[in-house]
């Protein structure tokens, strides 16, 4: 008589989902906090210009976006069709951009604040004497860190 034999039969245990709803609902409070949402709604229409020489922008929370072109359509009727300036969420006036960038300076650390970048995304039409005036603005309000978005060349 043999000492082994071979077990026949047993199937291995069956896996519990009993946990399963825990561990879904925790991935989804996960990504619920760590997703950030776009704080701006764009109301301008800009199709920024082609450029050979691009480099990314590092730290996205340093950075203030300031849009310039003409309103889009459901905004035309409130601010006509000549080009506008951008804010944030809202369009504003010049005069408004030293108030803008100090309500962001005031939320950044401030070992940080001489990081702060403006970036100006300005459609291709928009004549050169609003972003004279816009970097006049941004140059009386210290903001010297001015970056222009482009799209890659197509080749």
């Amino acid at each position: 008589m043999s000492k082994f034999q071979k077990k026949r039969g047993k199937s291995s245990p069956e896996i519990s989902t009993a946990s399963l709803p825990d561990i879904i609902f925790m991935l989804l409070f996960f990504f619920m906090v760590v997703t950030v949402l776009r704080d701006a709604t764009q109301q301008v229409d800009v199709n920024v210009p082609n450029a050979s020489e691009l480099t990314k922008l590092e730290k996205k929370s340093l950075v203030n976006h300031i849009y310039v072109g003409k309103p889009k359509k459901q905004y035309r009727a409130a601010y006509g069709t000549s080009p506008r300036i951008q804010l944030g969420d809202k369009i504003s006036d010049i005069k408004d951009i030293p108030l803008f960038l100090e309500k962001h300076r005031a939320q950044v650390p401030e070992k940080q604040i001489p990081a702060i970048k403006t970036s100006l995304r300005v459609d291709g039409d928009v004549t050169m004497g609003i972003l004279a005036d816009l970097k006049t603005q941004l140059r009386k309000s210290g903001q010297l860190l001015v970056n222009y978005s482009a799209k890659p060349q197509a080749e």
